[in-house]
């Protein structure tokens, strides 16, 4: 059973860090502000506001900001400012023993998705694929803090995972599956392969969203995908929204689930509010699931934290 971190409170403590691309000082400060005006604490890495060029600061840096984190009992919470680029080039210095020993609640999507793909499989952490620090401002729709704090702040369970009522979700092979949630951004999991921390989806129930990325660029994700075993081991499959992507020759990302996902026969839920879309449902990873695509439901069996 995976390790679940200890829930968050309000007038807890929240450790910022830039692990991936810098973050523009005003936009860090108004939404610092607005967890503030939440009730919650907050303390810096030292590399928050920091640029170097694509990243924010070397890897080392950005590594040693997060496991001060894990190392810090007074946090409560780490959360990632953003994604952007760069986040897996941390993963070599990270001490996974120490995060395993030190548990803690992590939120982000985008190129964090390695990340808590990573300490999953590593330190045995559940994770969440939920919001970064970008998401708390007034235009954020409740739903996104209904769902982060519902799977943060509680002990509900089991926890039905629900678009908004306007948004359906859609099973296109029924099945009834259980077993640990693992993915993210189809991007961030496609660049991992062939290195360390390649997403190990055996057994698991494989989610993905992506966002800005023409069709024919998401036909050589889900084909590197095919051909890498990651479809074939896992038994089942989620798919989120594909937010802002061109259509390439015609074909749509919708025609490129038919051709090349659904022939697999594996239980499969599509339109999944999540990651880069408007509306972001809140994803343990790690945690185990029930996906019925027969009833075109998504089901937390247990809390993901303690």
């Amino acid at each position: 059973m995976a390790i679940r971190p200890s829930l968050l409170q309000r007038g807890d403590t929240i450790g910022l860090v830039t692990l991936g691309s810098p973050l523009d000082a005003n936009i860090i400060n108004t939404r610092v502000q607005f967890l503030r005006n939440m009730g919650f604490d907050i303390v810096f890495g030292r590399y928050v506001y920091s640029s170097d060029g694509i990243v924010a600061a070397s890897a080392e840096q950005r590594a040693d900001d997060l496991m001060n984190m894990f190392r810090d009992p007074s946090v409560k919470m780490i959360l990632a400012t953003r994604g952007g680029t760069g986040v897996q080039t941390i993963l070599p210095y990270l001490d996974f023993e120490v995060i395993r020993q030190n548990p803690k609640i992590i939120s982000g999507y985008s190129d964090i998705t390695v990340l808590l793909n990573s300490l999953y499989q590593s330190s045995n952490l559940i994770t969440f694929h939920s919001l970064m620090l970008i998401d708390f401002r007034p235009e954020t729709p409740a739903y996104n803090f209904n769902q982060f704090f519902e799977a943060t702040s509680t002990l509900n369970s089991p926890r039905l995972i629900q678009n908004p009522s306007n948004i359906a979700l859609n099973g296109l092979v029924p099945g009834n599956v259980t077993g640990p949630i693992v993915g993210g951004n189809m991007t961030s999991l496609v660049n991992a392969l062939g290195t360390p921390y390649e997403i190990n989806t055996k057994g698991k129930i494989l989610f993905l969203e992506e966002t800005h990325s023409p069709t024919n660029m998401i036909f050589r994700y889900l084909t590197q995908l095919l051909m890498s075993g990651k479809f074939q081991d896992c038994i089942g499959i989620i798919l989120g929204e594909c937010t802002n992507c061109l259509v390439s020759y015609d074909t749509t990302y919708e025609d490129l689930i038919n051709t090349l996902l659904v022939p697999l026969g594996k239980p499969l839920l599509i339109n999944l509010t999540s990651g880069h879309g408007f509306y972001k449902a809140a994803i343990p990873i790690g945690a185990n699931v029930n996906l019925n695509s027969t009833d075109n439901t998504l089901t937390v069996i247990e809390s993901a934290v303690s």
